[in-house]
């Protein structure tokens, strides 16, 4: 019936390749991955973990930025790798064994500083779809921020020490159009039937081969009929709803049974949430210009339909739940909503189209098929706007009650993300990291730095020693069970970033080991 028919034995070498990936963001996804380029900073463990996570689905190319030679410590923690390898360009190394795990995928690299990169070829990052770097320093931390966040590329900063890590993401604006939200509505028009809707309801019979919707549907409205043109909205009223199927059963209908368990999730689809709402409502949708990209312009496009042709509501997505029924009648049903679907996506596409021509931008930057997966997943599009990562290290920084609070919260990660970043100021200050060589007076140094930093935000709630003490235990070095976790966990991250499906996280996520504890917080 509603189950999607298998997959073509016939299938190319590629599609079978990556199957199971393409199930999850699909054809479309698969190929924006393809094209993509990421820029790695620093080839470390966890570096190098990141990469393995995207070239493994064949991300179009990687380049790794890199002016160290390999050690007999990066051997020691970096699975790709070997004592041969020791001496030789970090970033050339990891690139050939990291190459090897997918020759579908491009690697390059660049035998030099980041800084030398920044002062000289500051261009060279708007090359890539993100950038990803790697224990860098705090000075390097702040300049490549400012360079990337006015060249709108999307970076993340990640670090692994010992059994902590940390990740933070930095993007202006990042539009989702298909969010996978866990917990998908339903968007059956129950409530507000279309008028092929209520035609095919009218024609239907009420069998035990017919889909639960029909049951639904034509119990709900003998219901509404009874309670003044009122439809359930409480619990209560809902089982009413539920008793009243139930005695029409004659014996075990299975479509009975389905549509009884539907009730509390088939109602209220249609129209926009608030988060749509306000989506539709903002400034980049309501003015669009010559510098509008192409999932603003096709928001507008919706905002007018809703605003007039929808009254109020949504396109009709057109998408349907399974159901045990006939063949017959699910096909029939399913094309009524298919075809509302394409109507309504049709309305908007003609929108989007005058839209691109009253702003002198090319036809083909929004193509129908863009504009019927933007009206299937419109209840659920999404807009995320950070901030700059700069900014956490200005004495005046605007977010430090998010600090404050996590740090007053029992069994918080706050506290780590203090000391990581007074590891980093650690280095600026001393020319090494913590515990390399004393870590007993470094712990006390990691105490004073993380105390004056919590000072200059003005809190009062110190960290705990234990934090100080750990980060320094380890000297800087990179457990690799730790930094595979963190890594398999930023490459899901870029994966989102550059198929701009899901929703990245938001904007800084911490992980300790020791407790297998993870947290995110936006700073």
């Amino acid at each position: 019936m509603s189950s999607p028919a298998p997959k073509s034995p016939e299938m190319s070498d590629k599609s079978r390749k990556y199957d199971r990936q393409i199930r999850l963001w699909g054809e479309h996804g698969q190929t924006v991955l393809e094209n993509a380029q990421i820029c790695l900073i620093n080839a470390t463990a966890l570096g190098t973990e990141i990469l393995k996570g995207i070239v493994l689905p064949g991300i179009g190319g990687f380049t790794i930025v890199d002016h160290l030679p390999v050690t007999e410590e990066d051997v020691g923690c970096n699975f790709f790798l070997d004592l041969g390898s020791v001496g030789q360009p970090r970033a050339k190394r990891c690139m050939q064994l990291l190459q090897e795990l997918n020759p579908d995928v491009n690697g390059d690299y660049v035998d030099e500083h980041v800084e030398q990169l920044i002062d000289s070829q500051p261009d060279f990052f708007r090359n890539f779809d993100v950038v990803v770097a790697t224990s860098i320093s705090e000075r390097t931390i702040v300049r490549l921020s400012n360079v990337l966040w006015e060249q709108n590329v999307p970076l993340i900063i990640a670090r692994s020490v010992g059994f902590y890590g940390v990740a933070r993401l930095q993007v202006r604006e990042h539009c989702v159009v298909e969010t996978h939200p866990d917990s998908k509505q339903n968007d059956l028009r129950l409530e507000h039937p279309f008028e092929g809707l209520k035609k095919h309801m009218e024609e239907a019979e009420l069998t035990n081969k017919v889909p639960w919707l029909v049951v639904l549907y034509k119990v709900l409205y003998e219901w509404v009929a009874a309670h003044d043109g009122k439809f359930p909205s409480n619990y209560r009223e809902k089982s009413d709803l539920r008793e009243l199927i139930q005695s029409k059963m004659d014996g075990e209908k299975e479509n009975f049974e389905e549509a009884i368990k539907a009730v509390n999730s088939s109602f209220g689809g249609g129209k926009p949430t608030s988060s749509v709402r306000e989506i539709l409502e903002d400034d980049r949708c309501v003015n669009v210009n010559k510098e509008s990209n192409a999932f603003w312009i096709m928001a507008r496009a919706l905002k007018d339909f809703v605003d007039n042709e929808g009254n109020g509501m949504l396109p009709v997505p057109g998408v349907l739940p399974d159901m045990t029924a006939d063949t017959n009648s699910y096909i029939s049903l399913q094309t009524v909503y298919r075809g509302q679907a394409a109507h309504d996506a049709e309305i908007v596409f003609r929108r989007a189209r005058q839209l691109l021509k009253e702003l002198n931008k090319p036809n083909d930057l929004i193509t129908e098929k863009d504009v019927r997966l933007f009206c299937r997943e419109a209840a659920n599009i999404a807009v995320v706007r950070g901030s700059k990562i700069a900014e956490e290290f200005d004495k005046g920084y605007q977010r430090a009650s998010v600090i404050a609070g996590g740090l007053e919260t029992p069994s918080s990660l706050m506290g780590h993300y203090i000391v990581l970043r007074a590891l980093d100021r650690f280095q600026a200050d001393y020319g090494c990291v913590p515990g390399e060589s004393e870590a007993e007076s470094d712990t006390t140094r990691i105490k004073s730095l993380a105390a004056k930093m919590i000072s200059e935000w003005g809190i009062s709630t110190p960290i705990n020693d234990d934090l100080a003490h750990e980060i320094c235990r380890y000297g800087g070095a990179e457990i690799h069970s730790i930094s595979a976790y963190l890594g398999g966990c930023i490459a899901h991250e870029l994966i989102k970033l550059v198929t701009k499906q899901y929703r990245p996280f938001d904007n800084t996520f911490i992980y300790d080991g020791s407790t297998s504890q993870t947290e995110t917080y936006k700073l």
